[in-house]
């Protein structure tokens, strides 16, 4: 051996060693782990709805969901890392039966290298300093979800340095000086690289099961035994916090739904879809920036003790620019079943000289007092006690019809939607659900009587699911009256809890059907007068989630008909377009919705030149505050110099008509958000103009479906 070849031989040697040593100190599984992974494959294949066989066919794609987990924009990564563990295309199904975990874990080992040292590469390239001139023509996708992997490293280069440039301008564009980027910078990057290193076997686990589940079913979800007891706690509805759940979004974490009369739904400074940049302790707490931070993580500094207030800087969902961030603030507190309580109004009508009532029931969640109720005492609290109570209320008051508000009512108790469903047929079947062995079973309504028997209209929206989905839909196929709003959000699935010798399983177990025989899952249900809707079902709604369970149908049950309001459908379209062709608030939903689209489909990457991303910002803002100022005019409103000025005025009318002195929220828990009313307080509605203007159209839509009945 030559001399040159020796010292060849001797480099090689020396990075087959240090690749090696790297491995090696990378997390490795533990033996409770392996079985974990066990069982949860046996749970997958015995005990999910679905037909699960965990093949080599189902082993690619979960090693593409696994790819996805760890790197969806394929900034880390390159093409050969991939292809140096694609043996784990057609063997992570073995890997995951048997608990052979060694390889996936040296794959993750592998990519957490990447990821610290382009973390930092990044550490050091701020600290040489953020001098951008930010005059260059180039762009920046926005989603490389498809992209190819990088063939170097030299191309990944070339991505972060755009991806930084990015960062700087963003924060420039938000009036930061260039020091206070680069502290902000050198701390993002810092602190991204500190979390990556305290990467432990656990968290590897849990990561590589997101992955497995996930091919499944976007429900079916491993807890390992610290997140089983995060998960009872949220279930318990006592943790501390806001009262909002989350769910990650690239780099983001983004706001799914609020917990009905947590701090959150009652201060309307939060809404769905809403992505959190960083999260501040108190008024003096420095704001820990969480772009790129794991969900638990965030959930955990979003926690905090009753009383004490967490400010979260926040892009809202209807931003089309991320520079746009908004501080908010809210005081944590815990979950109180009397914050969500069903509570009633009456909405007077002025039609022809005639003051007509409609009374509104606003429904925030199925629930029920579970430890009252098993403990056989009397007199426990129930969504379908306290409706009936607001039903007799309304009677009184000789309302002619009700609306029911389940806008932002993701569910609950089904007992409760079953019962619920009771007040308003008299006996019948409420819903079907059927297992993975096909076995139907079917629950009913076995109580004579009704206790109101009137016009009734149920008002939905997208984050109206599960239980609200079954109730909607029931009272659609008994024609026992008119759905309202716009689609719903399509969660049509049973998932139950099993322990495991290490953590916890949820398993989607069951399908829920309509009496008609078709499936709530995916689609959700159609209202019968459809409502333009500012939630974009791309991001929010079953639709929106991977690997969703299909829609389906199962033979109808007999039931009897309580009406025909499908026959005046048409009738009632008309009337609706009419009425709402000249409503300031329909028409500026309508035009919000489209514009936000438009604006959506057309924003696939940014600008990194800082005059042309200004314009670009500004002529965005500019037609959404046309948009808006057209809606106050329009009602004799003042109208707004800056369209931001225009969320920050809801949430001051929001605070200043809401008592948020004993207000309760898990944050991190919860499935839905109330519709943001006081309880007995009809003023309360006007904090959301466009939620206002919704239920006086539902009421005219109700009093409309009364007088064509009347006449024929």
């Amino acid at each position: 051996m030559t001399l040159t070849a020796a010292a060849r031989y001797a480099a090689m040697c020396l990075l087959l060693l240090a690749w090696s040593v790297t491995a090696l100190a990378g997390p490795t599984p533990t033996d409770d782990q392996r079985q974990a992974a066990s069982e949860v494959a046996e749970s997958l294949q015995y005990g999910h709805y679905a037909d699960v066989d965990l093949d080599d066919d189902w082993s690619k794609r979960a090693f593409q969901r696994l790819l996805d987990v760890l790197d969806d924009q394929r900034a880390y990564l390159l093409q050969r890392d991939v292809d140096n563990f694609s043996d784990l295309e057609t063997s992570l199904d073995d890997a995951v039966k048997s608990g052979a975990l060694d390889r996936v874990y040296a794959f993750y080992s592998h990519y957490q290298d990447r990821v610290e040292a382009r973390l930092q590469w990044l550490v050091d390239k701020v600290d040489q300093g953020v001098d951008y001139a930010y005059t260059s023509n180039e762009r920046l996708a926005l989603d490389r979800e498809d992209s190819p992997w990088a063939g170097s490293e030299g191309a990944l280069d070339e991505l972060w340095n755009k991806r930084l440039e990015n960062a700087a301008l963003t924060l420039f564009l938000s009036d930061q000086s260039p020091e206070e980027i680069q502290k902000t910078l050198h701390d993002r990057y810092a602190n991204q690289l500190n979390r990556v290193r305290q990467t432990n076997a656990e968290d590897v686990l849990v990561l590589l099961m997101a992955a497995v589940t996930g091919t499944i079913d976007p429900h079916t979800e491993y807890f390992s035994p610290q997140q089983s007891e995060s998960f009872d706690i949220q279930m318990r509805l006592s943790l501390e916090g806001i009262g909002a759940l989350l769910q990650s979004d690239g780099e983001y974490v983004k706001v799914s739904s609020l917990v009905p009369g947590g701090p959150a739904d009652k201060s309307g400074a939060l809404q769905p879809a809403d992505r959190i940049v960083a999260v501040g302790q108190n008024e003096d707490g420095d704001m820990v920036n969480v772009v790129g931070m794991r969900l638990d993580e965030v959930v955990d500094l979003i926690r905090g003790p009753k009383g004490s207030t967490v400010r979260l800087d926040i892009i809202p969902a209807k931003a089309v620019d991320v520079t746009r961030t908004h501080t908010i603030r809210i005081t944590r507190d815990t979950v109180k079943l009397e914050d969500q309580a069903a509570h009633s109004r009456v909405e007077e009508i002025q039609r022809d000289g005639t003051t007509h009532k409609i009374g509104i029931i606003t429904v925030p969640a199925f629930y029920v007092d579970f430890d009252a109720w098993q403990a056989g005492e009397s007199d426990y609290r129930s969504t379908t006690r306290d409706v009936a109570k607001e039903i007799d209320k309304l009677k009184a008051q000789n309302v002619e019809g009700i609306v029911l508000d389940l806008r932002n009512d993701g569910g609950g108790a089904l007992q409760e939607a079953n019962s619920m469903i009771g007040l308003f047929i008299d006996r019948g079947p409420t819903v079907q659900v059927r297992d993975a062995g096909g076995r139907i079973n079917l629950y009913g309504d076995t109580d004579a009587g009704v206790a109101y028997e009137g016009p009734l209209a149920v008002l939905v929206n997208r984050l109206s699911a599960s239980a609200s989905e079954i109730f909607a839909g029931a009272i659609q196929d008994y024609g026992r009256g008119l759905v309202v709003g716009s689609r719903t959000f399509g969660k049509g699935t049973v998932q139950t809890l099993t322990d495991l010798s290490h953590g916890q399983i949820k398993l989607t177990r069951a399908k829920f059907y309509r009496i008609s025989g078709e499936s709530t899952q995916h689609r959700g249900v159609e209202p019968d007068i459809l409502f333009p809707s500012l939630i974009d079902p791309d991001e929010i709604g079953e639709s929106a989630l991977d690997n969703a369970l299909p829609w389906d149908r199962v033979r109808p049950v007999q039931y009897r008909l309580y009406g025909e309001p499908w026959r005046y459908l048409e009738a009632l379209q008309d009337r609706h377009e009419q009425r709402i062709a000249n409503d300031p608030d329909f028409v500026y939903l309508e035009k919000q919705a489209q514009l936000s689209k438009r604006l959506r489909d057309q924003q696939t990457s940014i600008s990194l030149n800082k005059e042309q991303r200004q314009r670009e910002m500004d002529a965005q803002e500019t037609e959404q505050l046309a948009l808006e100022n057209q809606r106050r005019r329009a009602l004799g409103m003042e109208p707004l110099d800056h369209w931001t000025d225009a969320r920050e005025q809801d949430e001051t009318s929001s605070n200043d008509q809401t008592d948020t002195s004993d207000q309760s929220s898990g944050s991190g828990s919860g499935s839905g958000s109330g519709s943001g009313s006081g309880k007995d307080d009809a003023n309360a509605e006007d904090a959301n103009p466009t939620d206002r203007a919704e239920l006086q159209e539902t009421s005219q839509i109700l009093l409309d479906y009364i007088q064509l009945k009347s006449n024929g």
